[in-house]
């Protein structure tokens, strides 16, 4: 049996908290595009992003370990 992945802030992509980054992860998205939407929705909502951002940073739990990526990682 495969072990489900659980949506958790990353380590290794982060600029502030790593919930941008994380959700990226979860989903196998580019933290860039996640990050570029949270901003418009930010924009859009007058503000309300941030307070979704807060929330999500203390409710998501952080990863364990950074996820290797690049050249050396073996993928």
């Amino acid at each position: 049996m495969s072990q489900k992945e659980r949506l958790t802030r990353s380590k290794s992509d982060q600029l502030l908290g790593g919930v941008c980054g994380g959700i990226a992860e979860y989903f196998g998205w580019d933290p860039s595009l996640v990050r570029l939407g949270w901003v418009i929705g930010t924009l859009v909502t007058s503000g309300g992003g941030i307070i979704v951002y807060i929330l999500a940073l203390l409710i998501m739990p952080s990863g364990d370990e950074p996820k290797e990526t690049g050249i050396y990682s073996g993928e």
